[in-house]
């Protein structure tokens, strides 16, 4: 059990991805930068960070990222649907998807990514998507408001090669699913 004493949000998803140190994680995208670098922080001098962006913008926030946490991160500039990166090369993968950049898992649009990640994931790994979501009277507003248990983000990571894929909880603005590969 953990409490929340800082700004939860940035503690709440640190706590979900479930990160630990000494681990190789991945971030693909990078919707909050205090938060992605909380995560990379997590993994300590024992394991390492890297994130995979798509623009030279989200590159630039990635290392800004890592700056302010104190952390070096290795950041690549490159197309989601091939990842830089070997096969079984990372124990996390972290996808944040509030940016824009990213399609939400639940649509087609996301399997090339998702099967990436399946690639360079190791057996027993594990994937977190962390979906930034409206709260409040903005919540209200938002064009298309998909359940938390929606059976289609559950279908996008089984048919990238995911199992036990569930959706976590829903709290604080942010969505949580997961998955093993």
């Amino acid at each position: 059990m953990f409490f929340l004493r800082k700004s939860s949000l940035e503690q709440l998803p640190v706590a979900m991805s479930g990160v630990r140190m000494g681990e190789r994680a991945l971030q693909v995208g990078i919707a909050d930068r205090s938060i992605a670098g909380a995560i990379a922080a997590k993994v300590g001098l024992s394991g390492s960070a890297a994130f995979a962006v798509t623009s030279e913008a989200k590159a630039a926030q990635a290392r800004t990222a890592g700056a302010n946490a104190g952390v070096l991160v290795d950041v690549h500039l490159t197309s989601l649907d091939t990842l830089p990166f070997g096969a079984d090369a990372f124990d996390a993968i972290i996808v944040h998807t509030g940016d824009g950049s990213i399609p939400p898992v639940d649509e087609a649009g996301s399997v090339p990514l998702l099967r990436e990640a399946h690639r360079v994931l190791r057996t027993g790994g594990r994937i977190m998507i962390i979906e930034r979501r409206a709260s409040g009277i903005a919540g209200l507003f938002q064009r298309r408001r998909r359940p938390l248990d929606s059976p289609a983000t559950v279908a996008s990571l089984t048919t990238a090669g995911f199992r036990a894929a569930r959706p976590l909880a829903e709290r604080e603005g942010y969505r949580f699913i997961e998955a093993l590969k």
